[in-house]
């Protein structure tokens, strides 16, 4: 019984340690450049994509990079390596913030405008 109870302990740590290091909020999604836009872009549009734990940034200029989970705090920030920059984002995922002070939120488009029509009336002429 006590080999028993090791080895279910043994493998519930080994399951418990294989966690991925992808965000927890899912960050894809068009975002608007809010705050200290390079080039004066302000309210230029920015993309993220996230595909696992892979994250691809198109900033407001256009520029493109990739970024990875902070080794520090994998749940709340990434890292940009070709920029040597981190970014934060908030737990919702509506705010993305970056050490040189850009802040992008993201962009909530209107709904839909549904528009009714009347019935249509066939007429044999």
């Amino acid at each position: 019984m006590r080999g028993l109870s090791w080895a279910i302990g043994v493998l519930a740590a080994c399951a418990a340690t294989g966690a991925s290091a992808q965000p927890l909020v899912n960050l894809t999604g068009t975002y608007t450049c809010i705050q200290m836009c390079r080039g004066g872009n302000i309210g230029f549009p920015t993309y993220v994509t996230q595909n696992g734990d892979s994250v691809n940034l198109v900033t407001e200029t256009g520029e493109s990079f990739r970024a990875y989970p902070d080794w520090s705090a994998p749940n709340s920030r990434l890292w940009i390596d070709a920029r040597d920059e981190s970014v934060v984002y908030s737990p919702d995922g509506m705010r993305i913030q970056f050490d040189d002070g850009r802040v992008w939120q993201r962009d909530i488009a209107p709904p839909p405008v549904v528009v009714h029509r009347g019935p249509v009336a066939y007429y044999r002429r």
